[in-house]
């Protein structure tokens, strides 16, 4: 592959910014197509939501829109199927019994860790040719890209 065509020299900053959003949308699509290879019963949002809830030890839905910026609608179908699985629990919040926490259940923790490894190995696989300075560069990146987000 001809990589000067894909990635543009140093210093031209449109054609970089470009390749870029071209290159982390390729990433999205695939992530989607691989969700369903981890479990076929949860989507990558569904995945997601799993893992934050897991994550903060408990959460609102509207804490969950806000943090993937998703509608309420959006949030409320997929937290609905994570339900009907058994992965989510709903329970009162006590500092306002208007509001409904969720918790992940012991099923939905197993499903989460089953998932999380086989990402791992996924990722493992696909890194196995890099070494471990431009694997940490990466990282370093894409937590600085994320939090510009926050």
């Amino acid at each position: 592959m001809d990589t000067e065509a894909v990635f543009p020299r140093s210093g031209d900053r449109s054609a970089a910014i470009e390749a870029i959003g071209r290159e982390l949308t390729a990433f999205a699509r695939r992530a989607r197509g691989r969700a369903a290879e981890l479990h076929p019963e949860l989507s990558l949002v569904a995945s997601s939501i799993l893992d934050l809830v897991i994550e903060r030890e408990g959460c609102l839905s509207t804490e969950l829109a806000g943090h993937f910026h998703l509608d309420k609608s959006t949030m409320s179908r997929q937290v609905g199927a994570l339900e009907r699985l058994g992965y989510l629990t709903r329970e009162v919040d006590p500092a306002n019994r208007r509001n409904h926490m969720l918790h992940a259940t012991a099923e939905g923790r197993r499903v989460a860790r089953a998932a999380a490894r086989s990402r791992t190995a996924a990722f493992t696989e696909r890194f196995h040719d890099w070494d471990d300075a431009d694997i940490a560069r990466l990282a370093d990146y894409l937590a600085r890209y994320n939090r510009a987000d926050e």
